[in-house]
């Protein structure tokens, strides 16, 4: 009986899969959490990012901008030898406040954005989630500078490792220094 039950309980943890029993921000603000963020940490479980990425990473830049339709415009910056690269993601609203969608279209998928937990003038675990050949999952830790406090990044490692990701596959990159400075207007 015992050793059905770990069987069973086993199989429903496989299943559930890293993201099942994370939850939204409880009683979420989107106008309070928009504005400037950026990107000091990301853990992600596809295979061979982290070995092609670890010396590469460094922290990215963003604004998130509510718009009145309960969607989100997030534009995110990221200093490149080359000089700066900006993306724009349209997050959808759902009927959840802090889970949002969007449409990828470099990998023609629909993923998942959930905003876990936020301080929303200190830091923020947002966890994004996709099926493709495979369930991927990434944790972001966001700061509203490009440093946190050593105790932010531990929660961030803390949170990501008990959701299934090793730590190998959690990084927290350098700063970006002052080159995103000259990246993006000015925002929050």
């Amino acid at each position: 009986m015992r050793i059905t039950f770990v069987t069973m309980a086993t199989a429903m943890v496989c299943l559930m899969g890293v993201h099942g029993d994370v939850q939204p921000q409880r009683d979420f603000d989107l106008q309070r959490f928009a504005g400037k963020w950026y990107r000091v940490g990301l853990a992600y479980d596809s295979p061979g990012f982290t070995a092609l990425y670890r010396d590469k990473l460094r922290v990215s830049m963003g604004i998130l901008n509510p718009q009145t339709n309960g969607n989100v415009n997030l534009t995110m910056w990221t200093q490149r030898s080359s000089g700066c690269r900006s993306k724009l993601y349209t997050y959808e609203k759902t009927a959840i406040p802090g889970a949002f969608t969007y449409f990828s279209t470099r990998h023609n998928k629909v993923k998942d954005i959930t905003v876990v937990e936020t301080n929303y003038n200190e830091y923020a675990l947002v966890l994004k989630h996709k099926k493709m050949d495979r369930e991927y999952t990434q944790v972001a830790l966001y700061g509203r500078s490009q440093k946190v406090k050593p105790e932010v990044i531990q929660k961030f490692r803390d949170f990501a490792t008990s959701h299934g990701f090793p730590k190998d596959a959690i990084l927290t990159p350098p700063p970006a220094g002052s080159s995103l400075k000259n990246c993006p207007p000015s925002g929050r």
